[in-house]
């Protein structure tokens, strides 16, 4: 079998149709397989999934969960791929779909051509399913080989669409402890899959990135503290893996989620929580001196201290007002 492609639902009834078509639809001189984890969907997506297996016996292998394995799908992705049966892996989400019936074949080819590359990926256009937004393209302007310094910043940066992704599956034999650890199963693998080898791209619009109220990326939430607190975690394990080869970067990517949760809903009323994390802020960050002059009086001197601060430095004006 030379590719696996491993399928992960969740409520995906309104879109897995078009996704199976999609895939059922590639043109390849190869075999291939389709695996599909369902995360115990509340929605009619199991009976859309038993239609086309029974369509498609020999095609398609169904992995219907008994309870739902959380974590934002990871460990039904984790469950696909275990179960491939392919030299390589497709990723694909429930609600995305592909837009050229060669992607596969392009992929295959790729990466047969280029054995130190751990995977490779193609353009996707990002599509805003419940809002009215413009479509827009993933990758602007991408070089054709990327490496590890592509994928680490102080922002952080996500140009590869899950389902714009093939990978070689003995890219990574096991993943590490810390990986189960974090919410984002994408950013962590890409950076294990550059660990591993070369990416190369295909500068083709061959995928389709769908976001909508459902999808796993609306769970993001930058004003909760445990979405925060799990992006720290993961960027500081992230850290690690990579020897702290990185360090000066991720220390700055780590401190801006500290910032962020400066304002997170849960420490709107703590002022000793606020400066702690504001303390924390300075030190991973080092901002520069405006910033930290911002941060020092908005969060870490007490609101009182301030006013009598702010009376005294007013006093002499004051002063000379009534002379």
């Amino acid at each position: 079998m030379k590719v696996s492609v491993c399928i992960v639902t969740y409520n995906h009834a309104k879109f897995v149709r078009q996704t199976l078509d999609s895939v059922l639809s590639q043109q390849t001189n190869f075999d291939f397989e389709v695996i599909v984890g369902d995360d115990l969907s509340k929605d009619n997506t199991r009976e859309i999934l038993a239609e086309y297996q029974t369509r498609y016996p020999d095609k398609i292998r169904l992995l219907l969960h008994p309870t739902n394995m959380g974590n934002n799908g990871m460990h039904n992705a984790l469950s696909t791929f275990e179960a491939a049966r392919g030299e390589y892996i497709a990723q694909m989400d429930g609600d995305d779909y592909w837009i050229s019936p060669h992607k596969l074949q392009k992929q295959a080819d790729m990466l047969d051509q280029h054995p130190d590359y751990s995977c490779c990926f193609t353009n996707a256009r990002v599509v805003f399913e419940d809002e009215k937004y413009d479509s827009v393209l993933l990758v602007e302007d991408k070089k054709p080989v990327v490496t590890m310094d592509d994928l680490i910043g102080e922002d952080e940066i996500f140009f590869m669409a899950t389902s714009s992704i093939m990978f070689r599956k003995n890219a990574i034999p096991a993943y590490p402890a810390w990986y189960y650890q974090s919410q984002s199963g994408d950013i962590p693998r890409n950076v294990l899959l550059a660990k591993a080898g070369l990416i190369g791209y295909i500068d083709e619009v061959m995928s389709v990135y769908r976001k909508n109220l459902g999808g796993a990326s609306y769970a993001d939430n930058e004003k909760d503290r445990k979405f925060l607190n799990n992006r720290i975690l993961m960027y500081s394990n992230i850290n690690r893996e990579l020897d702290y080869k990185y360090d000066k970067v991720l220390r700055k990517n780590i401190a801006r989620y500290y910032k962020l949760m400066l304002e997170a809903n849960q420490y709107s009323e703590s002022y000793f929580r606020r400066a702690g994390i504001a303390l924390k802020y300075l030190y991973m960050g080092k901002p520069k001196s405006s910033i930290a002059k911002d941060i020092i009086q908005n969060y870490i001197v007490p609101a009182p201290l301030m006013k009598v601060y702010s009376a005294i430095r007013l006093m002499p004006y004051r002063l000379m007002d009534r002379l």
